[in-house]
């Protein structure tokens, strides 16, 4: 299967209610390293979001969320994650942590299109 990369995934999913454990995915994050790519996409489900936890701050999560999307762009979107490399945005990113927006498990496949997996987990696993 020449012409295909390693590539590494984890869902973004929204905790609400941190000490509930409830929680639904609103983003992926894809890394190749052969490719030196990182990037996420998110969508908010508000209505899930408010089912979840009425009074949740929708402005907070869809900031966090656009936060992640940021970091992978790198540049001045990306804070003091600026100079780093792709490789390490994206163990950043999955870092475990005790908020809202939560990093699930790591998974892994192949693909020739990298940038194309993004959209296609985003359809499969979040849409």
């Amino acid at each position: 299967m020449s012409g295909r990369d390693v590539f590494e995934y984890a869902l973004l999913r929204v905790v609400p209610r941190v000490q509930r454990g409830e929680c639904f995915n609103a983003g992926v994050v894809v890394y190749c390293r052969a490719k030196g790519f990182v990037a996420a996409r998110t969508e908010l489900d508000e209505a899930k979001l408010k089912a979840l936890d009425p009074g949740a701050d929708v402005t907070g999560v869809r900031a966090a969320l656009h936060a992640v999307e940021g970091i992978c762009r790198g540049g001045t979107d990306a804070g003091q994650a600026a100079g780093d490399d792709a490789g390490r945005r994206f163990r950043w990113l999955i870092a475990p942590r005790s908020t809202v927006v939560q990093p699930g498990p790591v998974h892994s496949g192949l693909t020739a299109d990298p940038e194309a997996e993004v959209e296609r987990l985003l359809d499969l696993l979040v849409r």
